[in-house]
């Protein structure tokens, strides 16, 4: 099964997203010697129609997308691709290309969406998930990757690069919630709590423990 090139005029659009993370990266079109390239690389491939020609992304810039897994729409039309992005995908030195917030994520609805993805991963393995790889490994894989992200974050907490922050904030953010999920801890729970010690706080004839803010 391929993509209907012919419906679409030669050029079919690509969404690529993070395979750890489920952010979307970029929009590209793919022409079928990109698609072709893909498939014998393992790497992304596009048409630039600015320059009329092919890219290889990544090829100037070095932060390359090796393939773990592409799927077609149900008409034939458009390509997902799920990459492990080395660097950045936005040429502005974003992570991603979607940093123009028009309505800005409910961070409560975002944890929602990811924490859904991983719990229907559980339900329903996928080949060459990453999450399914975690679950599969267990709880001290999980728990090595939630210290390993987290120890990357304070090393790049000490750097200047506030794109490479955010990168490693987001990481850990998924394993923990990979986390959360192999022990039946939902984000709603979490909430519950921090609503909790959010009205401790404000109180002000309450007494303050430890769990207070």
């Amino acid at each position: 099964m391929e993509p209907d090139f012919k419906k679409m005029n030669g050029l079919v659009p690509a969404i690529v997203q993070d395979i750890e993370t489920k952010q979307v990266l970029m929009l590209a079109y793919v022409n079928e010697e990109a698609y072709k390239k893909m498939m014998e690389t393992k790497q992304t491939y596009f048409y630039s129609r600015s320059r009329q020609s092919l890219w290889h992304k990544g090829e100037t810039s070095g932060h390359y997308q090796d393939i773990v897994g592409m799927s077609l729409d149900c008409d034939l039309d458009t390509l997902l691709i799920d990459v492990r992005q080395t660097g950045v995908a936005c040429h502005t030195g974003s992570y991603s290309c979607f940093f123009n917030d028009i309505i800005p994520y409910d961070m409560s609805d975002l944890a929602d969406g990811v924490y859904k993805t991983i719990i229907d991963r559980q339900k329903h393995p996928v080949d060459n998930s990453y999450t399914n790889y975690l679950l599969d490994q267990g709880i001290d894989k999980i728990c090595k990757k939630v210290g390993e992200e987290a120890t990357e974050t304070v090393i790049a907490a000490k750097n200047e690069n506030k794109e490479d922050l955010i990168g490693e904030i987001g990481d850990l953010y998924y394993h923990v919630l990979v986390l959360m999920a192999k022990k039946g801890i939902t984000p709603k729970d979490i909430e519950k709590l921090l609503k909790k010690r959010h009205q401790i706080s404000g109180n002000k004839k309450a007494f303050h423990t430890k769990g207070d803010y």
